[in-house]
């Protein structure tokens, strides 16, 4: 098991990696706002694979793509530490920043390439995509 938690520890979680779905980096303009960065790396699990202690908040938006998109944060500190897609239930995305261990994790992918910053270029040792890879 591998555990996670929020900037001011209100939130923490812990997962099963074993149970990774995958790993990927986002360039897409809403990953960009909410890191306030180039991206943001973010592994998908099934949601029966992660506990999460602790209140968290979402915000619900319509996704860059037309998703729909609730994004988990804690309400004290502000970190964005999960992503629900509506498409995809039963499935859940974590970001990989609030991991206190991810020497296990593998980026499989980048998405988003299309619109990514000349300043943070897309990693091209993963496979990549224009847009979503129509998970």
């Amino acid at each position: 098991m591998q555990k996670g938690h929020c900037l001011c520890g209100e939130v923490q979680y812990q997962f099963d990696e074993t149970q990774v779905g995958f790993g990927l980096h986002c360039h897409c303009k809403d990953c960009q706002r909410v890191t306030g960065s180039g991206k943001a790396t973010v592994i998908l699990f099934p949601q029966d694979a992660v506990t999460i202690e602790g209140e968290y908040k979402t915000f619900a938006s319509l996704g860059f793509d037309g998703s729909h998109v609730n994004r988990g944060f804690c309400p004290n500190c502000g970190s964005q530490m999960f992503t629900f897609v509506d498409e995809l239930p039963g499935q859940m995305f974590i970001k990989a920043g609030g991991m206190e261990d991810t020497s296990w994790l593998t980026v499989e992918m980048t998405c988003w390439t299309s619109t990514a910053c000349g300043w943070l270029p897309p990693d091209q040792n993963t496979a990549t995509f224009e847009r979503n890879p129509g998970l």
